[in-house]
């Protein structure tokens, strides 16, 4: 049996994330992509690690809540987030988002 039913919400967002950056950080949306760039390499899933840790904090979720299910070994991600509707992820992210 669920709980309240949180855990049931799914959204799926396209990520276009730019590694070796000089610092984690959310860029923005550029249309229905959201742009992100994290210090880690892409060796090892580092990089797709980084990106959903990222995004968990910038949620408030647990990283645990947060996964790249499509796209592991390209810039171009999907990335499924459990525990929050799309508007509620995209307004999140969008206060999240890093001033130009």
């Amino acid at each position: 049996m669920t709980g309240d039913g949180l855990a049931e919400q799914r959204c799926r967002i396209q990520v276009h994330i730019t590694p070796r950056s000089g610092r984690d950080t959310i860029d923005g949306w550029d249309g229905a992509v959201l742009r992100a760039r994290v210090v880690a390499p892409p060796v090892d899933d580092r990089a797709n690690r980084a990106l959903e840790a990222l995004l968990g904090s910038a949620l408030g979720l647990p990283k645990s809540r947060i996964q790249v299910t499509q796209g592991t070994q390209s810039r171009r991600k999907l990335v499924e987030v459990r525990g929050m509707d799309e508007a509620a992820v995209r307004a999140a992210l969008v206060s999240a988002t890093r001033p130009s």
